[in-house]
């Protein structure tokens, strides 16, 4: 379920097909994601799952399974 709302956040941020990102996709390599698109994604997942994460978190954020493990631990 998790995976899936990520997945839907990016898909509409990047506007992509949602079947072009997994759980081992890296968001900026894989995505061609800039880190303006990489913040608006963040905002929206916050918003989403209703949380705050922090600027430290966030930059160790690589790829889509990462996001989504820590929206598990911390929702």
């Amino acid at each position: 379920m998790i995976f899936e709302k990520v997945r839907r956040i990016l898909a509409e941020q990047l506007e992509l097909d949602e079947d072009q990102i997994t759980m081992d996709t890296n968001i900026l390599d894989d995505l061609d994601a800039d880190s303006l698109d990489f913040v608006e994604m963040i905002t929206s997942i916050e918003d989403e799952f209703d949380i705050a994460i922090t600027d430290e978190k966030v930059g160790d954020f690589k790829t889509v399974r990462q996001v989504v493990e820590y929206l598990e631990e911390n929702t």
